[in-house]
Order: structure tokens, then C-alpha cells, then sequence
């Protein structure tokens, strides 16, 4: 640093009034100049202009004085009016006097023939005209200096305006009667002042925006001077008619008044009318400005109105203090994404007096008004357009107000990104503006996250869709059983339908996730210092609901079945599923006592959930078959007579668990299915690369070294791999084909939840991407760790890349929705080109389990499309009526969304939106879909019910033995029914009918309909029949004795002229296919049976709901790290090939 530059200068010699006078010398050799600022506003017109003109509140404060002046002009000039003498005259001598004039009157048009003494001189006091001059002189004074201090070089402007010219006429003639007295009662038409108000009045609004900084609407400045132009009209007619007619009618004011409304409104009775000519010219000249005035006004109003409803107007200060409100900030509304947040917003009794305010930059469309136009909606929902970038629209919104700030993404747009880049810089507003405000945001792609962690609650759409369609593949029906769970529902819907199943999914669909503090719950109360297993089975066992997972008060973290060792204490939060939260249920205590036995029997308890009119009975506790007064080890077990094993009581006092490494969980037989492969090849640890920020720590199985990226090509061969389609890499479990577009970071969270270190080493399934681009060296990097992850480039379009990649031999088929074709000009044709795809695969891989993602859910009904299948069309018209009821879920019925075959992710917006009443439910979601892991908590799976399990019998005794046993807690079943028929019907086309056709016209005409299969044996029956019929029909052709070669030889020219059934084409065409690409068609005929069943998820369905063959329980499994490893023998389900029974006394001994 300089050092010059660090010397401080002295100080300036000080200024003294003798310096003023006589100068400093010193100052003269100084370089410095003293400037002098804003010498212009010294002068005396500056600081006039900056007092009457500049200054707002100066400004405001003048202009209410004059136009409190010209009120109170007009108010005395009524008041000279009412107390004029001619006008005093008594009601008799006025008709009188009008009588015997009449004639003259009438005949009185020339200006000769009218006396204008009554005109021009009127009789005003002395003290009136004193107060009327004062005011006239002030005004005039006040019109003149503002006249010069807006004067502007042009004189000729500032004279010939009409409000100068209009001061003039009402202020210069009192000047003229202090100079000469006799003029004191001369006529001045003072009410003409009204108008010099109405343009004060413009003014003082202008400077009132101006002081305050805020402006109003242009709608209210527009009906201001509307009003107050159609008043200044009225009374100036009024006033006028009255002074003119003193030399006719001599009316009153009232009769002046009663004239001009009934003549402005059109109704003209004729009892009062002008009689002299100068009276009636004034009538015609007040009705032409009418004509002309008001028009404009009019024209203007309208035109601001439509604006208005454009822009939306204001949410009011006053409004926002007093009543709650959210806002919904979008960048472009639909009808399906309005009615599907104002529907489930209102769905919740305590959002009944919100107010939804919504923000969006694009023009209300015609669709959205006129559901906005709707009673139920137009007084509690707010359209405002424009930008939540904006702070003075996000102040119109009173969002630093609201009780919270919804901000959606725009799914339907071409590119993502930029869409979520739009949702970002929207998040960051809002929380610029109001800090304070919780905000909720839905944003697209998971690499976006981490930009909006500040916010309340996010939604990730790709997270939760690709965990959805990955779970879909273990657990069937993941996303039906998801969606149902995060919808609002009462259980009403299908209750009228004829079918069985209808009713019972549809009741079961009425169930949700609530939380309630365990001593403030009369569901968990009795079970504080219990275990959580025998709370979980007791409270579904007395009062039908599931309690699913805890909360600690002290740590903030859900733990999802925390396992058998976990203690209830009284600060917990539960969190369980019930048709309705604990506060909406009331309770009926009944004790019956039996006849037959003098014992009393255990108290009954009934639970009556009710909402609304609703009431629904959730535990029917007499029926002999599910209930029992004790489930205990029965004392001798090993008796001959003791045909199954029995249920052991769940164990009230929690376990303490025996740690035993990190693959206790894994069974000696897990590694035997892995062929050549080894346990040195597979690791359990966290994914070491990550494809964006914010992705999930799960814990997963590994490979020890990474595959080269030329291994993960399936269909190309390398130098470490000779295998070129998926047939040939004799894969031990069937493979999971995903079809995308491009290999975005969402699926690493599919493959995430199926390689989770819980999942068993012998149940993972080989996953094969099919892609349509090339993927990039990231995310190359990120799967190669995962075991048994391929990708082929191919198209859903095209059969050879299907058959390369395995489509015969996969387990499922998901096909995810194209980026590409969200879009479209027709909104709902975005998934023309899924639905046709998916259509064409399922025809020709008839039994491939397709799980679709589509854009728009009522898309749903064109899947698996059957023209003339009347099921189908009875499914429809039950979700017609399901929609004229109200119904949020009417498309619940269809059967490839109650079997997981199609999903949409605009189902799970309704996520977000049960957060702002539910703050827990998105977490809950993150940890059943395994997004989330937290140390201690659950995870979702699921196992099948075989014939070994049946003795169980009813869903109350399978919850019993997961509790008592493995500390698992059901939360659902799958079920499937099979259709022996099925609406065929036979095209000419369609001539060489097989024998199962032939089955299927013959159930027609019989007028069967459906058969359930509640036992095992009565499900195989018809199929066996069927199948021994087949083969007794192809015996009895191979028994059929030979013809001559000339009939052999017409049969075959019938045959030839006979067309193939659909079927058999389609099938001849895949084996063609398969045989030109060097693939064997070995169970391809497996894939093609024809088949006919119905599936559907119920959610915490009644205890004493029997179990059925091949039926699939979800199940809450407790973490595998927090119970004993001899457990796990008693842990595998039908689902590892082994089942419950074996002795009774290893069941004694963990009881």
C-alpha cells in the first residue's frame, strides 16, 4: 500500500457567516468545488409544484379539499332550491295556477312568449350567497394556481379544457357580484359542480395509488366512473328540468327527480312531463349524451370484465386474514389434474372452509371455467393468472398467507428437464416471498431433487414410478395395492354391483394409513409395555385394523414393522389401516353368553367406522370358523389323532434378538441355484456409484468386480461372452424385461428394490433393458456392479428384438411410458403407440404378465381391449355409474388395474396432496416401496397360500401365525379367480373351432357365468375335465379308421380352403420368427394357452375372509438383522418351496 495513500487529509478551516461576507482566502488556492444540489426545486414554483403536484400525500390532501368544496357547492345549491319561495308555493294554488295556464303554456314555444324572469333571478339570502361566494373564490384561487404550475408553453390548452371552462362559468360570476351588489341574486348553475367533482374524484383515486403504492383493479376505477358519470348525468338533469320549468310547471324536486327516472329508465308515464320548449330541449339534449356516454362506459366495463375473468382479479387481504386457503402454482391446468386435487383435497372433513387459489401463467380455457362454474366449486376455488415468479401475483395470491403452496410439474411436456428447471425457479420463489409458507413440489426426474430439498414434502414422479413397476414384478399388484392406500375413499364403491368381488374390493378399497399417539388411542391403549407383534394381531383381531408401524417421539423415525422385540411405549405414534381414523369411530361393547354351556364366553368387540352416513361392520367375530376364545399349543401334540399343527399365541413380551452377521437371513440351498456361478463372485454392500445426487443408500447384492461394459450387451457377443440372445444364458430364474425410450437415472431405482440385500440370493431375476438409444457411460458405470443387469438396443415395435431379448421366457413384460409421446395435439392420444404395442404383445404372448405405464389413467379401459367381450362392457357401465356417484376411484374395476397390469403415475399425485393432511404418508410410501431404508424397520413382500397352507383357513389365523411365528404382519391379498367362460364369439373366419371353444359356446348356452374357486379341489375339477376332453377328442381322431386317398385328399382341399384361426396364425408367425433367428420355440406353446381369470387386491381385508389356493399375502417382514436366525426355517412360505408344518414341538418350543 502506498503510503501517500494512508495519509489522512487535514481538516477544512471552519465555516463562519464573516467567511460568507468577506470570502477565505484560503479557499482560493483549493482545487476543490462546492456543488450545490437540487437548485432548481429552490425556486417558489418548484416548491409550489412539489407541494400541490409532486408530493402524493400533499397532492391528496388538496385534491380532497376541492372536491369536499364542490359537494359543498351543490349541496347549497339544493339548499337554495328547497327553500325558494316559488317553490314553497301550497300544492292547490300550484294546480291551479297550472290550470289556468295550460293553454298558454302549451302553446308557449316561441322565445317572446316565455317569461325568463323565473330563469335568470332566483332569491337567495344573504348569508347563502356569502357562504356560495367564499367557496366560489377559493375554488377559483386554487383552479388558477394549478392552471399555471401545469403550464407548459401551451396557454391555448390549459384555457379551453372543460373543467377550466366549467370553473369558470361557476366561479367568476360570484367574483362579479362582491364588486356589484344587485347581481347577488342572479341565476348560477352551480350543480354543474358535480362534474368538476367526478374529475377531482379521478384524481384523488389516481393520487391515493400513487401515496400507497398499490394499485387497485382496473375493474374498480372503471365502475367508479361509471357510477359517478351516470350520477353527474341524473343530477344535472334533474336540476336542470326543475330551474327551466319555474317559468311553466313550476316543479318541485321531487317531481324533477320521479321525471328523470322514469324517463332515463324507458317506462315514460306521461303523469309529468316539460311544458315550455327550452325544458324539452334539455330533455333531448341530456338523452343524446346518454346514448352517447354511457355506451362507452359500458363497453369499457364489459371489456375489463372479460380481462378480469382472464387475469382472475384478487384474492382480498381481508379475505386471506379471516379465511384459510391453499395455492396450487401450475404451469398449465387440466380438467383431469384439477378435479383430481380438488376432489381429494376436499375429500378430508377439516378442508371443508380452505379456499384453493390457483396460480397459473396460461388463459383459463374454456373446460376449467365451467367447472369452476359449478356451485360446489365456484365459491371456494380462485383462478389467478399469472406467474409464481412474479412477486406481485404471488401478492395477489396472499400466499405469505396461506396455510400452504402446491407446486406441479407439467408432465405432458417434451422435455422434462426444463420442465423441473420451470418447477425449481417456481419452488425458490415461493420460498423467497414467504419463507414461512410449507411448501409441497412434484418434480420429474430424480437428478432435480436435491434442488428443492428445502421444501416440506417432494415428490420425485420417476422415483416412485420405476420402484412401483420393480415392485410390481415381486409383489403382483404393488401399484394397485399403493394406489388404493393413498386415495380417498369410503368404501362405497361397487356395494350395488351383482358381482361378489365387486363388493368386497371395493370395501376393502376404502382403507387408508392414519396415525394416532398410543395413549391417547383406545385401538393401542391396553397394549403399552407389549410387544408390537401382539399389539399389531390383538387390534385386528378385536377391532379389524392393521397397525402397520411406530414412531418414536424422541427420534422422528418411522419404523415399519419393527419386529417382535420392539416394546409399545405410551409416546409412540402408531400408524395403522382402517376404513376411518380412531376420532371418526364410535364403539359398541356387546357380552353374549352361550345356552348351551353354562361358561361365559369371551367378550365380543365390534368396531363401527364411521364417516358420514357410512358404518360398516369390520369384525364379525361370531362366525365358528375364524374365531375361538384361545389359540394355544394344544397340550399333548403328538397324539394320532392330531391331523395339523397348530397356531401358538403370539408372545406378549417382546423377544431379544441374536444378531448373527449380515447373511443370517440366507439359507443353505441359496446358493446351490446359482449353477456355475459362486458366493466369491457376489458382495452385500451400498451401490458404489451413484447416478445423481440424493439417490438412495440401500443396501444391496453386489458383484465383487464390476462387469466390462461389452458383458452387459446382451445381444452381442465379446470376448468374455458368446451368448447372443437371452436363450441362451440358461438363466436359473425367468427374466424381467423393461422396455424404456432412453436409460435415464429413474431406472437405477428399479433395480434397486429387486437387488435389495433382503431380497433372497435365489429368488433374484435377471433384468434386461430394452432401449431404444444407446445408454451412456454413466449409467453403464452405475449397473455394472449390479449382478445379472443386461440392456439390448431394440424396439417394442419390432418381434425379432423381442424374441431376442427373452420375451418367451420372461416372467414380466413392463413397458414404460416414452418421453417422447407424452405429448401430443390430442391430449389423450399420447399413449396411442403403448396401447397398440402392448395390445399386439399380449395377443401374441397371450399369458406374459404386461405391467404398462401410461400418461393418462382413462386410458385404462383400451388395455387387453376385447370388442366383444360383455364383461367388459359391463365393467364399463359400472364405472359410469361408479362416476355419476362421485367416485375418485371409479376406475378401480377395471380388470387390468385391479390385477397390476397398467399404471399411471398421475394416480400417485394424490401423494402429495395427502400430505398437507397426512405429513407421514409419503414416508410410509418410501419405506413400502423400499425408496427408503431405515435400520429397523420392514420391508414389503409377499408369499402364496398352497395347498399345505389351507388348513389355516381364514385370513385371522394366517395373521395369528405370522405374528406367533416370524413377527410378519399381512397387510393384503391378491386374489385370482378364474372365468370358465368367456365372452368368445366366432368370426366365419374362425371355422376350425378347438375343443375349447366348443367348452366355452356350450357353458354360453347353458347360462353359466363365473365360478369362484374357494377350495382347491373344486378349482381343479373343470380344468381337468377340459383337459381330459381334449385329449379324449384327439384319441378318438387318431382312432378314426383310414379313407381312401381321394377322400383324404378332399379333406385336405376342404381344409386348404378353410381359413386358421386367429391363433394358430399368430402362433405359426412367432415360431417362424423364432426359428429364423436360430431360437428354439421350446414353451412358446405355454405362453399361448388361452386363459380366462379376474385378479384384485384386498387392502386389511375381515379376519374371517377364507383363504384361497394360490392367494398372495403381502406381507410387512420385519428387518432381517432384528430376529434370531432359527427363526428362518419357520420363515420360508410357499414362495421358497417350503411350507409351515412340521412338528409340533419345535412350534412348543418357540412359543
Amino acid at each position: 500500500m502506498v503510503d501517500g495513500e494512508s495519509e489522512v487529509p487535514p481538516l477544512p478551516p471552519r465555516f463562519r457567516f464573516r467567511d460568507l461576507l468577506q470570502g477565505d482566502q484560503t479557499w482560493l488556492n483549493d482545487d476543490k468545488v462546492q456543488v450545490e444540489f437540487y437548485t432548481n426545486e429552490n425556486t417558489l414554483k418548484e416548491r409550489l409544484m412539489l407541494f400541490f403536484i409532486k408530493n402524493q400525500r400533499s397532492s391528496l390532501r388538496i385534491r380532497f379539499c376541492h372536491f369536499s368544496l364542490k359537494l359543498l357547492s351543490c349541496v347549497l345549491y339544493i339548499f337554495r332550491v328547497l327553500t325558494d319561495p316559488e317553490c314553497a308555493l301550497k300544492a292547490p294554488e300550484r294546480i291551479k295556477c297550472v290550470s289556468k295556464s295550460f293553454y298558454n303554456y302549451t302553446h308557449n314555444y316561441t322565445l317572446f312568449e316565455i317569461d325568463w324572469t323565473p330563469i335568470i333571478w332566483v332569491d337567495r339570502s344573504f348569508a347563502l350567497w356569502a357562504l356560495q361566494a367564499f367557496v366560489a373564490i377559493v375554488c377559483l384561487c386554487e383552479t388558477t394556481l394549478l392552471t399555471y404550475l401545469s403550464y407548459k408553453g401551451n396557454i391555448r390548452e390549459q384555457i379551453f379544457r372543460v373543467t377550466f371552462i366549467l370553473e369558470i362559468i361557476n366561479t367568476v360570476p360570484f367574483l362579479i357580484t362582491v364588486f356589484y351588489f344587485p347581481l347577488r341574486k342572479m341565476f348560477i348553475p352551480l350543480f354543474l359542480n358535480c362534474w368538476l367533482a367526478k374529475h377531482t374524484l379521478e384524481n384523488m383515486i389516481n393520487d391515493f395509488h400513487r401515496a400507497i403504492q398499490r394499485t387497485h383493479s382496473a375493474m374498480f376505477n372503471q365502475v367508479l366512473i361509471m357510477i359517478s358519470t351516470l350520477l353527474c348525468l341524473i343530477f344535472t338533469c334533474i336540476c336542470g328540468i326543475q330551474h327551466l320549468e319555474r317559468a311553466g310547471k313550476q316543479l318541485s324536486l321531487f317531481d324533477s327527480v320521479y321525471f328523470c327516472i322514469v324517463t332515463f329508465s324507458t317506462v315514460g308515464y306521461g303523469d309529468i312531463y316539460p311544458i315550455i320548449w327550452p325544458s324539452k330541449l334539455l330533455v333531448v339534449i341530456m338523452i343524446c349524451v346518454v346514448l352517447l356516454v354511457l355506451p362507452i362506459q359500458f363497453e369499457q366495463l364489459a371489456y375489463l370484465w372479460m380481462e378480469r375473468q382472464k387475469t382472475g382479479g384478487n384474492y382480498s387481504r381481508h379475505r386471506a386474514k379471516t379465511e384459510k386457503h391453499v395455492v396450487l402454482c401450475v404451469s398449465s391446468i387440466t380438467i383431469d389434474l384439477l378435479m383430481d386435487f380438488l376432489n381429494e383435497f376436499y375429500a378430508h372433513p377439516k378442508l371443508q372452509d380452505y379456499y384453493v387459489i390457483i396460480l397459473c401463467p396460461a388463459e383459463m380455457d374454456a373446460p376449467v371455467r365451467r367447472v369452476l362454474q359449478i356451485p360446489l366449486w365456484s365459491q371456494r376455488v380462485i383462478y389467478l393468472q399469472g406467474s409464481a415468479l412474479k412477486d406481485q401475483d404471488l401478492f395477489r395470491a396472499k400466499l405469505d398467507n396461506a396455510e400452504g403452496c402446491f407446486i406441479l410439474s407439467s408432465r405432458c411436456e417434451v422435455d422434462r428437464t426444463a420442465a423441473d428447471h420451470q418447477t425449481i425457479l417456481r419452488a425458490w420463489a415461493v420460498k423467497d416471498f414467504a419463507p414461512g409458507c410449507p411448501i409441497y413440489v412434484q418434480i420429474l426426474k430424480p437428478e432435480n431433487k436435491f434442488h428443492v430439498k428445502f421444501a416440506d414434502h417432494v415428490v420425485c414422479e420417476e422415483e416412485f414410478k420405476y420402484a412401483l413397476l420393480a415392485l410390481n414384478c415381486i409383489c403382483p399388484a404393488t401399484s394397485t395395492l399403493i394406489t388404493l392406500l393413498v386415495h380417498t375413499s369410503q368404501g362405497l364403491e361397487g356395494q350395488q354391483s351383482p358381482e361378489e368381488w365387486h363388493r368386497i374390493y371395493g370395501r376393502c378399497s376404502g382403507n387408508e394409513v392414519y396415525n394416532i399417539v398410543l395413549k391417547d388411542s383406545v385401538f393401542f391403549t391396553e397394549y403399552e409395555g407389549k410387544s408390537f407383534t401382539y399389539a399389531s394381531f390383538h387390534a385386528q383381531k378385536k377391532y379389524g385394523i392393521c397397525l402397520i408401524g411406530v414412531c418414536r417421539e424422541e427420534s422422528k423415525t418411522i419404523l415399519l414393522n419393527p419386529g417382535r422385540q420392539y416394546t409399545m411405549n405410551a409416546s409412540d405414534t402408531c400408524f395403522y389401516i382402517s376404513i376411518t381414523k380412531e376420532e371418526n369411530s364410535t364403539f359398541k361393547f356387546h357380552r353374549e353368553c352361550s345356552k348351551k354351556n353354562s361358561k361365559s364366553n369371551l367378550p365380543v368387540q365390534h368396531m363401527l367406522a364411521s364417516m358420514g352416513t357410512v358404518a360398516i361392520d369390520l369384525q364379525d367375530t361370531s362366525a365358528p370358523v375364524s374365531r375361538s376364545s384361545t389359540l394355544s399349543v394344544p397340550a399333548d401334540p403328538l397324539k394320532p389323532n392330531s391331523k395339523r399343527p397348530s397356531i401358538g399365541p403370539v408372545l406378549e413380551v417382546p423377544v431379544s434378538p441374536l444378531l448373527n452377521g449380515g447373511e443370517s437371513d440366507q439359507s443353505e440351498d441359496d446358493v446351490s441355484c446359482w449353477g456355475d456361478q459362486s458366493n466369491d463372485g457376489y458382495i452385500m454392500g451400498y451401490p458404489p456409484n451413484l447416478p445423481y445426487i440424493g439417490s438412495s443408500q440401500t443396501f444391496c447384492h453386489l458383484l465383487k468386480e464390476k462387469m466390462p461394459y461389452c458383458c452387459l450387451r446382451l445381444e452381442k457377443k465379446c470376448r468374455h461372452n458368446q451368448c447372443e440372445d437371452a436363450k441362451a444364458y440358461s438363466f436359473w430364474n425367468k427374466p424381467i424385461i423393461v422396455s424404456a425410450e432412453t436409460a435415464g437415472n429413474g431406472l437405477y431405482n428399479f433395480i434397486l428394490p429387486l437387488r435389495a440385500s433382503y431380497r433372497p440370493r435365489k429368488e433374484l431375476k435377471p433384468i434386461i433393458l430394452l432401449l431404444d438409444n444407446l445408454p451412456d457411460v454413466q449409467f453403464l458405470e452405475t449397473i455394472c456392479w449390479f449382478p445379472m443387469v443386461y440392456y439390448m438396443v431394440g424396439s417394442l415395435d419390432s418381434l425379432d428384438d423381442l424374441l431376442r431379448c427373452g420375451v418367451s421366457l420372461a416372467a414380466n413384460m413392463v413397458v414404460v411410458d416414452k418421453e417422447s409421446t407424452m405429448s401430443a395435439e390430442e391430449d389423450y392420444m399420447a399413449d396411442a403407440k403403448t396401447i397398440v404395442n402392448v395390445q399386439t404383445l399380449f395377443r401374441l404372448f397371450s399369458s406374459l404378465n404386461i405391467i404398462t405405464e401410461l400418461t393418462h389413467p382413462a386410458n385404462m379401459r383400451f388395455m387387453q381391449f376385447r370388442a366383444k367381450d360383455r364383461y367388459s362392457q359391463g365393467l364399463s357401465k359400472l364405472e359410469k355409474k361408479e362416476k355419476m356417484k362421485g367416485s375418485n376411484l371409479a376406475f378401480m374395476f377395471r380388470l387390468p388395474f385391479a390385477a397390476g397390469r397398467v399404471f399411471s403415475i398421475g394416480m400417485l399425485d394424490t401423494l402429495l396432496y395427502q400430505s398437507f393432511v397426512k405429513d407421514y404418508v409419503i414416508a410410509i410410501t418410501r419405506l413400502l416401496l423400499g425408496l427408503d431404508t431405515t435400520p429397523g424397520s420392514g420391508f414389503l413382500c409377499a408369499m402364496e397360500i398352497t395347498e399345505d397352507d389351507l388348513w389355516l383357513q381364514t385370513y385371522g389365523r394366517l395373521y395369528q401365525k405370522l405374528c406367533s411365528t416370524v413377527g410378519d404382519i399381512p397387510i393384503g391379498i391378491y386374489r385370482t379367480e378364474f372365468q370358465m367362460n368367456e365372452s368368445l364369439e366366432l368370426s366365419q373366419s374362425q371355422l376350425s373351432v378347438n375343443m375349447d371353444d366348443l367348452e366355452e359356446v356350450k357353458e354360453q348356452r347353458d347360462g353359466s357365468q363365473t365360478f369362484r374357486t374357494s377350495e382347491s379341489s373344486d378349482s381343479k375339477q373343470p380344468l381337468l375335465l377340459r383337459r381330459k376332453s381334449l385329449q379324449w377328442t384327439r384319441y378318438l381322431s387318431r382312432k378314426s379308421p383310414r379313407q381312401g386317398p381321394g377322400a383324404e385328399r378332399g379333406f385336405r382341399q376342404r381344409c386348404g380352403r378353410l381359413p386358421r384361426s386367429e391363433r394358430q396364425e399368430l402362433a405359426e408367425l412367432v415360431k417362424k420368427r423364432m426359428q429364423n433367428l436360430g431360437l428354439s420355440s421350446t414353451g412358446y406353446d405355454d405362453m399361448n394357452d388361452s386363459h380366462s381369470f379376474h385378479s384384485y387386491v384386498l387392502i386389511n381385508p375381515p379376519p374371517d375372509t377364507r383363504l384361497e389356493l394360490h392367494d398372495t399375502v403381502y406381507i410387512i417382514r420385519e428387518d432381517p438383522f432384528s430376529f434370531d436366525s432359527k427363526d428362518v426355517d419357520s420363515r420360508k412360505s410357499s414362495v421358497g418351496n417350503t411350507s409351515w408344518t412340521g412338528d409340533s414341538q419345535q412350534l412348543e418350543s418357540q412359543v
